[in-house]
């Protein structure tokens, strides 16, 4: 049964919209300025935490002495 040339047109030019369609949502997904606002935010729900938090403000005051103490020895 031979399928009619106008029909096999509209279909590939369907399959090549959804191509499209594809192409951009991966672009979209791959696109480096997302992967570093993912990090950023991922970072930023890291250093809300508590635990981490006090943490670093606790090393960052042991630094700050040690310095101080350098200077002033």
């Amino acid at each position: 049964m031979a399928r009619d040339p106008e029909a096999i047109q509209r279909e590939i030019e369907k399959t090549r919209d959804q191509l499209a369609e594809s192409l951009d949502a991966l672009t979209e997904r791959a696109h480096p300025k997302r992967f570093v606002d993912q990090g950023k935010q991922q970072v930023a729900a890291k250093l809300e935490d508590p635990k981490i938090k006090y943490a670093l403000i606790g090393v960052g005051a042991v630094l700050a002495l040690a310095v101080l103490r350098k200077l002033f020895r």
